[in-house]
Parts: structure tokens; sequence; C-alpha cells
């Protein structure tokens, strides 16, 4: 498990919106923006099972997160690792938890509830730019 520098660390504490990849099966690389969260060790994601993002991390655990500082775009992290464990979430209540940290604190568990998992990416490396 590698460790986030610490010049970057605000980048993983503050709600920024980031870009996660992952592999399609066809080798083909899938960006999308994500919320997440920081638990110190890992990233966390919520997501459901249904969607194509969660079938690539089947066949392929890799992952990468990039995010920017949207006060300097100049300035990036970007985190490389896998998927370490898919936790059920079948309440959404990591949805809403996400929610009020990305300013939302209203947030609702969203229609497709109980297809969802929190995602729990091992950073391998951590690269500060």
């Amino acid at each position: 498990m590698a460790d986030i520098p610490t010049e970057y660390r605000d980048l993983v504490e503050r709600p920024i919106f980031a870009s996660l990849g992952t592999v399609r099966p066809d080798g083909t690389v899938q960006v999308n923006p994500m919320w997440f969260g920081f638990d110190g060790a890992n990233l966390r994601f919520t997501h459901t099972t249904k969607r194509a993002k969660f079938r690539n991390l089947q066949q392929n655990p890799s992952m990468s997160l990039l995010i920017i500082d949207p006060d300097n775009p100049e300035r990036y992290l970007e985190l490389r690792g896998r998927l370490a464990e898919v936790v059920p979430d079948p309440e959404g209540a990591y949805y809403v938890e996400l929610g009020n940290r990305y300013g939302n604190p209203d947030e609702q568990p969203p229609p497709d509830k109980a297809d969802r998992v929190v995602l729990v990416m091992q950073i391998d490396r951590a690269l500060g730019y």
C-alpha cells in the first residue's frame, strides 16, 4: 500500500470530483467522474452492480484515480491501485454519506439503492505533480 505524499493529502480530504479509470474487457480504458471518500488508507466509491465500471473491475481489478486541484489545475494527484473489496450497500447509506460530503445535506438514497455497493480501492502508487 502506498502513502499519499503529505503535500497532496488535501486533494483526497477535500470533496473534489475525480476521474476514475478502469479497463474494459477489450483492453480500452473507461474514465468517469466520481465522488469518492478516503478512509486514511483506501479510497471508497459508491456504485451499482449493474454498470459497466463494476463489470470491468470484476474482470480486471486495476483502477486509477486522477484528482485535479480546482484551485490550481496544474497540480494533481494520480493514484494507481486495485479493487480490494466490494461492500454491499443495499440501503444506499454510502451514497448519502458522499452526497453530504459533496455539499448536499439533504441527500437521499438513490432509486437504485438495492444494487448499490461500496468499491474499496487499495492504493499501490501515489504520484503528485
